[in-house]
């Protein structure tokens, strides 16, 4: 017994002196670590001095310290930034569903502007503002070298001037100026629609009214039809919507799942992670389900088009995605300030992150180039497909066995071809998911 207990004041003797061994060097290194954090502030403190006593014109104190905490949050990623007092306030009043400006979503890339997406109904969209844009000069200035929130308030100003912004284009060879009037933006966050037996919902952003303005529109529009049972399926589109808030987005995607993971974000420590899970309750009762999708749809766009994909619940249709995959906390500082600091990057359900990937359709849908608006060639088709046809024939006999319900459902088709033809003309990817769940519907029906 003595024996045993001498082997394990041994061993508490030797595990002890182990300890102490290891704990020396690691003390170390963390006491060099933390000197060489001090030198460095030391150095920045220098160079602080000398710009202040030495640069060629006076400067203020607190730009250079600005500036200095903007460089420092701005070479971490394209997302993270300092907001003083003036831009956390338009942060604020962003959020809040109006302010004033162009109406394009941005970041920054290669030294320029470029443009995430533009907003739907907003001066930059009447423009022909599209996602993907560089915007190079404001009024004839160049932006390069800039911060984005320099480049920012470039384009800012009072409702009713007027602006020019230099854009770069994909496909078009030359550089070409856009006037913008700059007017008061109020956004809606989405509207509910019919287009033939389809639901069309079209969310521009996800704020607090998202899924609120969706379930009043899904009641109006379903009572309207007489029921669920008279609609052929539901139309999601997330064209040109530049995300916003996760919790909207996870709302968004909870009402047309049954049940599973939405998305989970995960930070840099385990206690950081985050887990959104799907209600039971699916608002449609299991209609086939479309979602749009294009190079626009970023962040929380891509969390409901991502959950929806994973789970099988709906066909995604359009061009990729923006591959916007990282979560952004705003934090409050000191002097009404505070800084966009990216915090967690999110993950579908399948396990997999969109960063720099972006979510791919199930079925790559290119929209063609805006045109003038006119509805002469939607005319024109529609002629057409009333002109092939043995009754359009001169002299052609009629059918005499034709009853006035048959009659009735001809003139119904035809009018459903006109305007699937008209569709097709002013937005080729959403008749084309129109086409998709008329065809799933039949498919249903057999």
């Amino acid at each position: 017994m003595r024996k045993f207990v001498l082997a394990a004041l041994c061993g508490t003797v030797v595990g002890a002196a182990v300890s102490t061994q290891l704990a020396g060097p690691l003390l170390a290194q963390e006491k060099m670590r933390e000197a060489s954090v001090y030198q460095q502030l030391d150095l920045f403190g220098d160079i602080f001095e000398r710009i202040r006593a030495q640069y060629v014109e006076e400067v203020k104190p607190a730009d250079l310290i600005e500036a200095a905490i903007n460089g420092m949050l701005t070479s971490l990623d394209p997302h993270s930034r300092y907001l003083p007092p003036k831009d956390f306030s338009d942060v604020q009043t962003t959020t809040r569903g109006e302010f004033s400006g162009l109406g394009i979503e941005v970041t920054q890339e290669e030294g320029f502007v470029k443009v995430i997406s533009p907003i739907e109904g907003t001066p930059a969209d009447a423009a022909g503002i599209e996602a993907g844009d560089f915007i190079t000069h404001v009024n004839g200035e160049s932006v390069a070298g800039l911060t984005l929130d320099q480049a920012v308030e470039m384009m800012r100003g009072p409702v009713g001037s007027e602006v020019i912004i230099t854009v770069v284009r994909k496909g078009v060879d030359n550089p070409f100026d856009v006037s913008i009037i700059r007017e008061t933006i109020k956004t809606v966050a989405a509207r509910v629609r019919m287009e033939g037996e389809a639901v069309v919902i079209r969310a521009t952003q996800f704020t607090d009214q998202t899924w609120p303005n969706i379930e009043t529109g899904l009641k109006k529009v379903v009572d309207e039809a007489g029921g669920w049972e008279n609609i052929g399926g539901v139309i999601l589109d997330l064209r040109n919507n530049p995300g916003g808030k996760v919790e909207a987005a996870v709302a968004v995607a909870d009402a047309f799942l049954e049940g599973g993971e939405i998305t989970t974000l995960r930070g840099r420590t385990p206690q950081q992670t985050e887990r959104h899970m799907a209600t039971p309750g699916d608002v449609t009762g299991g209609k086939p389900m479309v979602v749009l999708i294009n190079s626009g749809s970023a962040s929380a766009s891509e969390i409901v088009s991502g959950a929806l994909q994973d789970h099988r619940r709906a066909i995604i249709v359009g061009t990729r995605s923006f591959g916007k995959g990282t979560a952004q906390s705003i934090i409050q500082l000191r002097g009404d300030g505070a800084m966009q600091l990216t915090t967690a990057r999110y993950y579908l359900p399948s396990g997999r992150s969109i960063q720099a990937l972006g979510v791919a359709p199930d079925i790559v849908v290119q929209q063609p180039p805006r045109r003038p608006q006119t509805e002469e060639p939607a005319d024109e088709t529609a002629a057409a497909i009333r002109e092939r046809s043995e009754a359009a024939l001169r002299g052609s006999l009629t059918n005499d066995s034709m009853t006035e319900d048959e009659k009735r459902l001809l003139e119904e088709e035809t009018a459903r071809a006109e305007a699937a033809a008209r569709l097709r003309e002013e937005d080729y990817q959403l008749a084309y998911a129109v086409d998709i769940l008329r065809g799933l519907g039949a498919i249903a029906q057999k």
